[in-house]
């Protein structure tokens, strides 16, 4: 159980989209932290490859090298 203050025009937003998705307020919250935990978690291992990197291509280089450009 977790308890947080949320001011009044977004507990009426979060109200407003529950209601659009037949859903309660503690779900859409619910599925918002998941989704941005599981964006941190993508930008950590992004940055994470990044580094382990040697080089970097363009677009253009890359799209050239697996042949999509003609």
């Amino acid at each position: 159980m977790l308890a947080i203050r949320i001011e009044k025009p977004l507990i009426k937003a979060l109200d407003l989209l529950a209601k659009e998705k037949h859903t309660n307020r503690s779900v859409i919250i619910r599925n918002a932290i998941i989704h941005y935990l599981e964006d941190i978690e993508d930008l950590e291992l992004a940055k994470l490859a990044q580094k382990k990197m040697k080089t970097t291509k363009s677009l253009l280089q890359i799209r050239k090298e697996l042949g999509l450009d003609s």
